[in-house]
């Protein structure tokens, strides 16, 4: 073995310098590798709807960007507003990339207001991001005199609007807006998002409210005509009033502020705790990537959906703002927005 002239050993020096290349930030470290393996995409939500639609387009699409070529299959878990399928992910899954949650983005909600069956802390799952953002509106048929928000307000019958219940998009929107807007709407639950679009379309009730993505369609079709928004927007409805900027009460500005923060993480993916950083990278970038694939696009598209990515560091940060909170605030909020 070499030595130096003071007797200290060359190979421990080199041995020192290589650790110390390793453990340079700029060491490129390979990816892990899923050759021979199954993602699946766990989704919280009915086959056939926004959530479901889409996760079965990036499922489909996923396995180019992903080191190995996985398969990757959509397994719907549905039950208490994907509350099961977060559960799961939480305490049950592993944490091994191979099992990615598609959950309902008002899920902050129910952990902030103390729901029963919360076994979750939003805060500490892996936010690999969202793959849309999903202004929320209020949406009433073409075939009504309403051709405005204005018009809705001087409504003296009631309008009937179909939703899920209140733990729904659908159903919160419009009793916010009836509550600090002084619409005069009335709700009707259904047993799906589909029974009450069959409901609008079969002129039983008229409108409903919910998310942008999955109003597209009907509004498109000539069905719907979309009057309001949250402060999340997308190109198509930019000029529509938002919500908020419509009522003179302080506390419902701040409500209608918290109610959309979610729009923003509209189809959101999370990984279970203790997912290793490797693997959250990986997953990451194929998600960045394959919202940016031309195919992807054009297939969202046709299912008229948008796809873009927002980053998980921008989901934690609307968390993190629900779930911050003072107790007053929860307090007036929970009158509206139930789980």
């Amino acid at each position: 073995m070499l030595k130096s002239q003071n007797g200290v050993c060359v190979g421990f020096a080199v041995l020192t310098l290589f650790a110390l290349i390793l453990s340079s930030p700029e060491t490129v470290l390979s990816a892990p590798d899923f050759q021979g393996k199954v993602i699946k995409i766990i989704c919280g939500n009915e086959a056939g709807g926004g959530y479901d639609r889409l996760s079965r387009v990036l499922a489909k699409h996923l396995p180019k960007y992903i080191p190995g070529k996985p398969p990757v299959l959509v397994e719907n878990m549905v039950g208490a507003d994907s509350m099961i399928a977060a559960g799961h992910l939480y305490n049950i899954a592993k944490a091994d990339g191979l099992s990615i949650g598609n959950v309902n983005r008002a899920l902050p909600f129910a952990q902030l207001l103390k729901a029963e069956g919360v076994r979750f802390d939003m805060r500490k799952f892996i936010w690999i991001g969202s793959a849309s953002v999903e202004p929320a509106i209020l949406t009433i048929r073409t075939d009504l005199p309403y051709k405005t928000i204005d018009d809705l307000r001087k409504a003296k019958d009631p309008v009937y609007m179909a939703g899920l219940g209140p733990a729904a998009t659908d159903y919160q929107y419009p009793v916010l807006l009836k509550e600090f807007l002084g619409l005069n709407l009335k709700m009707v639950n259904y047993v799906s998002s589909a029974a009450g679009m069959l409901a609008v379309e079969k002129k039983e009730v008229d409108g409903k409210g919910g998310s942008y993505g999955s109003l597209k369609l009907y509004i498109d079709r000539g069905v719907l005509r979309p009057l309001i928004r949250s402060r999340v927007s997308e190109p198509e409805i930019e000029s529509l009033p938002v919500d908020e900027t419509l009522t003179a009460d302080k506390m419902g500005k701040t409500i209608m502020a918290m109610r959309s923060a979610v729009d923003l993480m509209g189809r959101p993916y999370i990984l279970p705790p203790g997912t290793p950083a490797d693997v959250v990278e990986t997953l990451r970038d194929a998600f960045a990537k394959v919202l940016k694939d031309p195919e992807v696009q054009e297939e969202a598209n046709k299912i008229k959906m948008s796809v873009r990515n927002v980053p998980g560091e921008e989901c934690m940060k609307m968390v993190n703002y629900v779930l911050s909170q003072p107790d007053d605030i929860v307090k007036e909020f929970s009158k509206y927005i139930k789980f």
